[in-house]
């Protein structure tokens, strides 16, 4: 009797299994359907480089609990991504993001420190900042500001430095309204004079600027010589078109002289 052998060719190809019955002592193998695989042509039909403003902000960013770090995102960033509504430190540093919009942290209540430094921000529109009632910091150095919006009044520091802020950019009484800040850095910018400062102040940067006169009242109360400013620890003013020795009773009550170099 005849028996019919069944024999299975097993070809080195991921689950394709080629059987057929023996004839004649031979194996009979058919050959397999071959798949049509095509390729987009280059380049017109590859699928667009990403956008920044599309992709989800976790994706482009490192989102932790309370934190976003948005750094030399790649594709390049040019605005300020959604953040998550916890979002409670943001640092978007070193991008391309050109201006702040008042939308842009409208429902970001929680936010206590913006770490914009290193974008080519030319523009912040007045309200951006006046709904964060808890924003303590804020970082806007190396940028391309001409002017500074309203602050929150919880602001401890303000870094500002390396700028294009001119003193009609910056509103007389801007600082004085913040009875928290404590840290001021306005270096390497165009002021022309110094802006009222607040009592509360610790550490002032003016220096690099194009300041070239100065009060009694500037930092001391010109009408009394008993007043001290014990809590000004840091003065800088040079750079300047400002001699020092024209205003000696300009610093009498603070505990330390302007530091850096003077002619």
């Amino acid at each position: 009797m005849h028996l019919e052998m069944l024999i299975c060719v097993i070809l080195i190809i991921p689950s394709l299994v080629l059987c057929s019955p023996a004839k004649n002592g031979y194996i009979e193998a058919r050959a397999p359907k071959k798949d049509i695989v095509t390729f987009p042509e280059f380049p017109q039909d590859l699928p667009a480089k990403p956008d920044a403003a599309v992709l989800p902000t976790c994706l482009l960013c490192v989102c932790l609990i309370g934190s976003v770090y948005c750094e030399e995102v790649f594709p390049q960033m040019t605005a300020i991504p959604a953040l998550p509504r916890e979002t409670t430190y943001l640092y978007a540093r070193f991008n391309q993001i050109n201006k702040i919009k008042n939308k842009d942290f409208a429902d970001m209540g929680a936010l206590k420190r913006i770490d914009l430094t290193g974008n080519i921000i030319s523009e912040i529109e007045d309200g951006a900042f006046s709904k964060l009632t808890k924003l303590e910091e804020l970082f806007l150095a190396e940028n391309r500001l001409t002017k500074l919006p309203m602050l929150p009044s919880k602001l401890t520091t303000l870094n500002a430095n390396f700028n294009l802020l001119k003193s009609k950019g910056v509103r007389s009484n801007a600082f004085k309204k913040l009875p928290e800040l404590a840290f001021l850095y306005l270096g390497n910018n165009k002021l022309e004079v110094i802006p009222q400062l607040p009592e509360s102040l610790q550490i002032v940067h003016l220096n690099n600027n194009n300041i070239n006169t100065i009060t009694d009242q500037t930092f001391c109360k010109g009408n009394t010589t008993q007043y001290i400013r014990s809590t000004m620890e840091e003065v800088r003013l040079d750079g300047n078109p400002l001699v020092l020795g024209q205003h000696p009773n300009s610093f009498i009550c603070l505990r330390n002289l302007p530091t850096g170099h003077y002619h």
